[in-house]
């Protein structure tokens, strides 16, 4: 085993993460784990006073997940949309991202190897590489800049350390679903690398009962991973890491049902860290630099749109749009350990980031068009954030009392964009102030409280400050340079009960997000909006629940080489309140974002010398949440007006998932995804079911979308 200083010094450190110190593989409860995405630096999760969320590599192995935003709302994050299969947004306490993934307009920060990934769309990312995730919820943190309001999302790579040896998997399923991965990795002296592949393709999937064929669904995913570690010595460590994940070709069916459009989304990256400290563990420095290269490349097309009069008219036969984000950034972040039980951490990072798009329009026959700007404005952001948190402990380590406070300096440029009228080109600064703070205690052995206080912050982006654009439905958005960023303030409590073989953590809080940008109807002017910030709040409030618990053990049972284990996650949100809502709205419960929700699962098995078995059953509540919905709907049968804002009913997903050992290190499994073939969808009211809902005069190809139906899954994985 690892020694615990040198665990907490350089446990797998990957580009500023550090995943888990070495664990039994069946050891589902660590009472005391380590993480690193509150502070950047190895923390135990007990001395944190925000929540934090940890997907270790033992669910990550026992999931049928396709991507990495199917295995979070497997583990009750948050609401995902899923669009479609190359497409998702998020919301983590009242924070969200973008519909089209878009990095500057998320409100919830997504980081690879303790970075900014440079996109908020998850779907693009898939599993075969990741470690581990852990999630920041809410803005707990000061170590990050803007975006971080409803929380932060770090995917932790595999290196040479964490994944050692050979594997190999190959999976298929209906709808033509294949799959295949492989990966190598190993430690000789002071060396350690990772390499990996991975690819897969699907195509059209069915609808569940009631449903039929969804058209424009299919996909095909590829990407690859190294990692290359160097252990100077017990006190310094080099990682590099380079990475390339991606969906291509695949069907944006979208709101529409459209059986035209098609997507290719990949993301790109590379980074360099440094890790030292003093030969006494006294003082220590952790430097990173970074590059990511995010890319989508919307090809687009809708024959049929919904005119100014509401009526259908003549749209296009082609609306390609490609937007090209990189990010180039560097991290600094000194620490010391002034003196008995204290931590002092310092920081500063600069980032910039040249987001470049281009846009082709073609018409339908007898519907001419001019080449207009795209849909994102070109624009660089550049940031330079300094920090400092410090933290000491009390009475023998049982208190611990953190405080930090972050400034913020950046300037966005609006650069010169093609097929923009009128554009003048201009820099905005702006700054921000954020803090995070609070307190933990273990009270007991087996009880632990945490209270914290912490604010987050989004800047403007270039189209929200300069816009001028027409959207895919032909409506026109113009941008405000007078914007102020969007801000939250929350705070929360919470509390951490362990015993043998279980751990259950809950925490309540409030998180209230003002001045947030939007998009308001210019009076008098059809299909025409501006940009603007909402006088008024959304706030938050919920209580959060997590649980894992090895069974026998919990029992105090000594049940041999039988394995049983379970967990439960999810949250209620008793209070999710837009007061910023028209007061014409039917409800002013914040929009995409769930009432409630719920993870639950339990895997029994044996663990033999040969033959080990397991059988796993999952369920996913999907709660209740409220939206405007963008799709072209009945009037009046499916909906009162074009502005309803629709509730939709909660409902179950179950899956299940059998592994049986037929050689030494050889593994076969089958599965079973959306068990009872449920008919439904995260976020579209208009199903592919009757009744139909849908105003098919609107919809370039179906009526209605659903999310898959049963899936049979089945494939094999060996290591050696």
């Amino acid at each position: 085993m690892i020694s615990r200083a040198v665990c907490h010094g350089f446990a797998a450190l990957v580009a500023g993460a550090v995943a888990a110190c070495p664990a039994s593989a069946e050891e589902v409860t660590r009472l005391d784990e380590i993480v690193v995405t509150a502070t950047g630096r190895p923390e135990e999760r007990s001395r944190i006073p925000g929540t934090v969320q940890v997907i270790d590599q033992t669910k990550i192995e026992h999931s049928t997940a396709r991507s990495i935003t199917d295995l979070l709302a497997e583990n009750a994050v948050g609401f995902f949309s899923e669009w479609t299969p190359g497409q998702t947004s998020i919301n983590i306490r009242g924070g969200s991202t973008d519909g089209q993934g878009k990095d500057f307009r998320s409100q919830v920060l997504v980081l690879i190897n303790g970075h900014r990934a440079g996109t908020a769309n998850l779907s693009k990312l898939s599993l075969a590489h990741v470690e581990r995730i852990e999630i920041v919820r809410g803005p707990s943190s000061v170590i990050y800049g803007s975006q971080n309001i409803g929380g932060v999302i770090n995917i932790i790579l595999k290196t040479g350390r964490t994944a050692p040896g050979n594997t190999v998997e190959a999976s298929g399923g209906n709808w033509g679903l294949v799959q295949g991965r492989a990966a190598t990795g190993g430690v000789y002296e002071a060396v350690d690398w990772y390499f990996g592949v991975n690819g897969g393709q699907s195509d059209d999937y069915d609808a569940g009962s009631g449903g039929g064929r969804q058209v424009n669904t299919d996909w095909a995913r590829k990407g690859w991973a190294g990692a290359l570690g160097l252990q100077i010595n017990q006190d310094h460590r080099v990682d590099v890491s380079v990475r390339s994940d991606g969906i291509y070709d695949a069907g944006f069916r979208g709101s529409g049902a459209n059986y035209l459009s098609r997507d290719d989304r990949y993301n790109q990256g590379a980074d360099v860290t440094y890790n030292g400290q003093s030969p006494d563990g006294r003082v220590g420095l952790m430097a990173q630099a970074y590059y990511d290269n995010d890319v989508d490349r919307f090809k687009w097309a809708s024959p049929v749109q919904r005119g100014s009069n509401g009526l259908p008219a003549k749209g296009t036969a082609a609306d390609f749009n490609r937007r090209r984000l990189e990010v180039y950034g560097t991290r600094v972040q000194p620490w010391a350990n002034l003196w008995e039980g204290n931590k002092l951490i310092l920081g500063w990072d600069w980032e910039t980031s040249p987001l470049r798009s281009n846009r082709f329009r073609e018409g339908v026959p007898g519907n001419p068009l001019s080449q207009i700007a795209p849909i994102d404005n070109n624009q660089t952001d550049t940031t330079n954030g300094f920090y400092a948190e410090d933290a000491q402990t009390f009475f023998d380590g049982k208190v611990t009392v953190r405080g930090g406070v972050r400034q913020t300096y950046g300037t966005t440029s609006f650069d010169w964009t093609p097929n923009l009228a009128n554009q003048r080109q201009r820099t905005v600064p702006y700054s921000a102030t954020t803090y995070a703070g609070g307190a933990t205690y273990q009270a007991l052995d087996w009880l632990g409280f945490r209270v914290g206080a912490s604010s987050g912050f989004r800047a403007p982006t270039a189209s929200e400050l300069a816009a001028d654009f027409t959207a895919l439905g032909g409506g026109r958005i113009f941008g405000n340079p007078d914007l102020r960023p969007e801000t939250a303030e929350q705070i929360e409590a919470g509390m951490t009960l362990t015993g043998p073989g279980w751990r259950w953590d809950t925490a309540v809080f409030q998180n209230v997000i003002s001045d947030r940008i939007i998009t308001k109807l210019r009076a008098g002017v059809a299909n025409t909006s501006d940009y603007a910030n909402n006088a008024a709040d959304v706030v938050v409030r919920g209580i959060e629940m997590q649980f894992d618990t090895d069974v026998f053990r919990m029992l105090g049972r000594d049940a041999g080489n039988w394995r049983w284990t379970a967990y439960a996650n999810g949250f209620y949100n008793f209070e999710m309140t837009d007061k910023g809502a028209l007061v014409t709205a039917n409800t002013n419960n914040v929009e995409r974002m769930y009432k409630y929700q719920a993870a639950i699962g339990t895997r029994f098995g044996q663990k033999l010398d040969r033959y080990d078995w397991s059988f796993q059953v999952q369920g996913v509540l999907r709660g209740p949440m409220w939206y405007n919905t963008e799709e072209n709907l009945l009037i009046p049968f499916a909906e009162p007006n074009r502005e309803y804002i629709h509730r939709k009913d909660p409902f179950w997903i179950w899956n299940v998932l059998a592994e049986v050992e037929v050689f030494k290190n050889v593994k076969v499994f089958a599965g079973v995804n959306n068990v009872f073939n449920v008919n439904e969808h995260p976020i579209f009211i208009g199903l592919d079911k009757a009744p139909i809902l849908a105003d098919v005069r609107f919809f370039n190809g179906g009526y209605g979308t659903s999310m898959p139906g049963r899936q049979l899954l089945a494939g094999v994985k060996a290591r050696f």
